[in-house]
């Protein structure tokens, strides 16, 4: 008895119906729970601007207008972004580089790794996974432009970008290595 290998059919190995919409409505949950979540963030931030400003000038961040501007900013469009489906990517990396900063201020506060998997780390890693998985069939992309595609190599890119952001960022404005996650010394203001 001889048995004949084939190549199964399209029409075999595609996903039935059902499994797209649930997964579309999984995709629907993970971006609305990561973008309230982020919202809520940057809404805090953006409504009590002085605040966070001073936040930051006491935190020890160089330019702290600039960095309250750049998270408040990545925060909140970031998150209407991936909560609305629309280019959800650039959403998604907008969430992902604030959470991979925020991420490494609240480790390198804390003993050495003792809270690794904190609340930034958990919404970064739903933002990265949405940067490569998108918005799925409930999102505005999906209904003004079809579904709209983007390359992998555009994706791996908007990751890199993410993570190079935010290591810039953390250099240029808090004045430390990220590798470390280390506090920067204690800021004399006229020193900055």
């Amino acid at each position: 008895m001889t048995h004949e290998l084939t190549r199964p059919s399209v029409a075999e190995t595609a996903p039935p119906p059902q499994a797209d919409r649930t997964l579309a409505v999984g995709l629907l949950i993970l971006r609305l729970g990561i973008g309230a979540a982020v919202l809520q963030a940057g809404l805090i931030k953006a409504f009590d601007f002085s605040t966070t400003v001073g936040f930051m000038a006491e935190a020890g961040w160089r330019l702290p207008t600039l960095a309250a501007l750049m998270v408040t900013g990545a925060e909140t469009l970031g998150a209407v972004a991936l909560m609305l489906g629309v280019v959800t990517p650039l959403g998604a990396c907008a969430v992902l580089s604030s959470m991979l900063c925020a991420w490494a201020v609240n480790v390198s506060a804390a003993a050495f790794w003792s809270e690794p998997f904190n609340v930034p780390f958990l919404l970064g890693l739903g933002a990265a996974a949405l940067l490569f998985t998108g918005p799925g069939r409930y999102a505005v992309d999906a209904r003004l432009a079809g579904r709209v595609r983007w390359s992998p190599r555009v994706k791996v890119a908007l990751l890199v970008l993410a993570v190079v952001a935010a290591v810039v960022t953390w250099v240029a404005l808090y004045g430390v290595n990220p590798i470390h996650l280390t506090t920067p010394p204690a800021a004399d203001p006229t020193q900055r």
